[in-house]
């Protein structure tokens, strides 16, 4: 029993390496051009709390996560973690659970995991990401901030450590479909405020706030694509049929951009398969189509720009 459960440890752990190469793969598709300022800050080392704000539910995470150049630990939705197979693959994604009222009072001491699950990596140098408004709405209006970064801050300051903290703002010129035009602004906080009680932690919001609102910056480069690709084209009819089932399974939710990112990620090696079947049939050489398939996607992309 010991022997399978170790080999199904390890297969697993196998896929979610495949999985992070192939969401870094996803997000070069999905967006057609990402903005970075500050860029040298994403080398930083050492401790690190990174305070962000969330108009794009799990998209916000996915994104700045892949510019760090290291593990980035962060926050996700209590509820996703239910069963124990997803909650053991969410934990290998480097997230970690946080319960809201709306989901039950009798999960809110599980909270305390979160935030010492949080000090802990930062004790040990790792990096945590924060989405401060604790909530997730499609607008790049700041919503009222909740204390538990301030929480965190106040646990590891109280160990004796002392994190570098990143302000990241994160704005697209749309929030729903392909193409997006992305603004990601990370700045460092100088003059963080020792934590002691309840005024320190209002004080600590108060200034992240008027610097992450300055690093929002919405971009104006509306969305275009050259519709007289070819490769545009062949690439329609399967985007609008996942674009129309997601909108369907999404409405009157924050989770359409990441659920059709979710979707475009899986079935978009199933689409490159059906390709290659239709174009056997035409005794194409296998090297040609192999060949077509993998230009496919890059030239598609050419469509964004």
């Amino acid at each position: 029993m010991t022997a399978s459960f170790a080999m199904r440890f390890f297969y697993i752990y196998i896929v979610v390496q495949l999985l992070k190469i192939l969401i870094q793969a996803g997000l070069w598709l999905f967006c057609n051009k990402i903005h970075l300022k500050n860029k040298q800050l994403f080398k930083t080392k050492g401790p690190l709390l990174i305070i962000a704000n969330h108009p794009n539910s799990f998209l916000d995470a996915l994104i700045i996560g892949s510019y760090y150049q290291r593990r980035v630990y962060f926050l996700a939705r209590g509820d996703a973690f239910k069963k124990p197979i997803h909650r053991f693959i969410l934990e290998s994604l480097n997230m970690i659970p946080v319960y809201r009222l709306r989901e039950g009072k009798a999960l809110l001491h599980l909270n305390d995991y979160a935030f010492n699950k949080s000090i802990d990596l930062l004790s040990k140098g790792y990096a945590v990401l924060i989405f401060i408004e604790g909530t997730c709405i499609n607008s790049h209006e700041l919503q009222p901030f909740k204390k538990g970064t301030a929480r965190i801050l106040e646990g590891i300051q109280k160990l004796n450590v002392q994190p570098k903290i990143h302000i990241v703002g994160i704005a697209f010129n749309q929030l729903m479909g392909i193409g997006k035009t992305i603004n990601l602004i990370v700045s460092e906080m100088t003059n963080i405020p020792l934590i002691q009680n309840s005024s320190d932690r209002v004080l600590f919001n108060k200034i992240v706030f008027e610097q992450l609102k300055g690093n929002i910056l919405v971009p104006t480069t509306p969305t275009k694509f050259n519709t007289n690709y070819l490769f545009y084209k062949i690439h329609l009819p399967f985007y609008n049929l996942i674009k129309n089932f997601v909108a369907k399974k999404t409405k009157n939710t924050v989770f359409y951009d990441s659920v059709l990112f979710s979707m475009l990620l899986f079935t978009y090696p199933l689409f490159l398969i059906s390709l290659f079947l239709v174009l056997k049939l035409f005794n194409i050489p296998t090297t040609i189509i192999i060949v077509i398939l993998v230009a496919l996607p890059i030239i598609g992309k050419r469509s964004q720009e």
